[in-house]
């Protein structure tokens, strides 16, 4: 139940009633400019449509700004190859990656090792999405000491698992993973079906786990020697606090502006307790989408004025549509020892009105602070000066779990880019990786678009380092690292 909610609302109560009480003036003056004109903030955090605004001011800031990268420096990760049923050796594409990580988010050492999980596949077959794992010495730090232990999971995975909603499995996507106290590998991701109207699958996403069995062979060598314990945590959504598959797609009419998600879960502990916070969609008591949102006063500024001028200019505005569907959230959920799903709790924050879709959430715990990033794309907002150019990894920080979450750097805006999709060195899925020691953190991601070249292909980007302090940000200035590489030696 969410108290603070029921506790606000009881107050817009007590409060209209002393309005009514007061006399025509009064209310009057408390009147909104339209009958549907609403202030509901549903106890959460939001990102404004006045903050995403005011970042495109701070384009430009060599602090938020991604670096520019050498084109002719940037390699194809070489051990990303696979072989088809024909014998014929692929270049693979990599993109969204991430590391083992400890309890606090700092990069895990395996027996010596560094591991990466990453999604890759043929470039030519865009439904080849599928989980690999990477891994290297720890004192190594080059994109060619990355080697390749094969896909984590056998196609034959999703059936032994005995599980309703991995039997329908097309594609793996993103998660995070986590050494345990125990010395496994405990890996999450997103369980995808394919879109088959036929079948009634919408390309529902499911946040799911397994064991990842790792062995060293030889010298130098890692093995994935199956998994166990291969199964689902939080189907799809529950259609109240998240937005379910159903709700989006299964009433009989698609509307392809619709852009459901329920993926990219992301482990952390706090207090003994284990959580996963993940990409979503606002439910119904939420929020959800509407055109009764584009008339929320929550979703604008603290400015009532801000609030008309811009929602005037919204209900006239090419956006509406998208505006009215956008309900993107950072959800979270709370896990039991054994992995299974505990309780679904209130969303960290949304983006009602501004974007559909905030992605690949990460969260860690320093100095007393949990900071939130997620990455988002310019092409998904709707919000004027924005362009499909620009690339973000935004920014939020709280003094607790629950929040509140508040901007960082005023607005959101931790990193910006804006490069043409064609640009070898576009890149995305930005990622943050703290460090042990230090208040600056590595960033990863993934560069060049999947498919867009016939040579280059999606592969590490050179990491860099961002420094954080408590609200604000920067990018370190000249810490270009190399492609991949996940810590530094301080």
């Amino acid at each position: 139940m969410n108290f603070k909610r029921l506790a606000k609302q009881a107050t817009i109560v007590t409060l209209s009633t002393a309005i009514l009480a007061g006399g025509d003036g009064l209310l009057a003056q408390a009147a909104p400019k339209d009958a549907k004109d609403h202030n509901e903030d549903y106890g959460i955090s939001h990102i404004t449509r006045s903050d995403v605004s005011d970042m495109i001011n701070q384009h430009g800031n060599s602090d938020f700004t991604v670096p520019e990268f050498d084109a002719s420096t940037i390699e194809n990760i070489p051990s990303a190859t696979k072989t088809d049923e024909n014998g014929n050796e692929i270049v693979m594409d990599v993109w969204d990656t991430w590391p083992l990580q400890n309890a606090d988010g700092t990069v895990a050492e395996y027996n010596g090792y560094h591991i990466l999980f990453g999604l890759a596949g043929d470039p030519d077959n865009p439904n080849d999405t599928f989980i690999y794992m990477f891994y290297k010495d720890a004192d190594d730090k080059s994109i060619d000491d990355w080697k390749n232990a094969g896909r984590v999971f056998d196609d034959e995975d999703k059936y032994l698992a005995d599980d309703e909603y991995l039997k329908d499995q097309s594609e793996e996507w993103s998660g995070s993973a986590t050494f345990t106290s125990d010395g496994e590998v405990r890996l999450f991701y997103t369980n995808r079906t394919e879109f088959n109207l036929d079948k009634e699958l919408y390309g529902k996403q499911t946040l799911t786990t397994a064991q990842v069995n790792v062995s060293e062979p030889e010298a130098g060598t890692l093995n994935v020697d199956g998994v166990e314990d291969h199964k689902s945590i939080f189907e799809g959504g529950d259609g109240s606090v998240y937005q379910n598959v159903q709700q989006a797609f299964g009433n009989g009419e698609i509307d392809w502006n619709e852009n459901h998600t329920f993926r990219d879960p992301h482990y952390i502990e706090e207090d003994g307790s284990k959580y996963l916070v993940f990409e979503a969609n606002t439910g119904t008591e939420f929020g959800y989408s509407g055109e009764e949102s584009l008339y929320n006063r929550a979703y604008y500024s603290n400015s009532n004025k801000y609030f008309q001028d811009e929602k005037d200019k919204l209900l006239e505005s090419p956006q509406r549509d998208f505006a009215e569907l956008a309900n993107g959230a950072i959800g979270i959920i709370e896990i039991n020892d054994d992995y299974t799903l505990k309780e679904v709790k209130d969303p960290l924050i949304a983006s009602n009105t501004v974007t559909d879709e905030i992605e690949r959430p990460n969260i860690f715990k320093k100095d007393g602070k949990w900071y939130l990033f997620t990455s988002a794309r310019g092409s998904k907002m709707t919000i004027d000066g924005i362009d499909d150019e620009d690339i973000y990894m935004l920014g939020y920080v709280a003094n607790s779990l629950d929040g509140e979450f508040k901007p960082m750097n005023k607005t959101g805006i931790v990193l910006h880019q804006d490069l043409d999709p064609y640009d070898v060195t576009w890149n995305y899925a930005h990622y943050a990786i703290p460090q042990e020691n230090t208040d600056e953190v590595v960033i990863t991601s993934y560069m060049t678009n999947r498919g867009y070249f016939e040579d280059e292909k999606s592969t590490f980007s050179p990491s860099f380092k961002l420094d954080l302090n408590s609200k604000k940000s920067s990018v370190v200035e000249d810490s270009i690292l190399e492609q991949g590489q996940i810590t530094v030696d301080e």
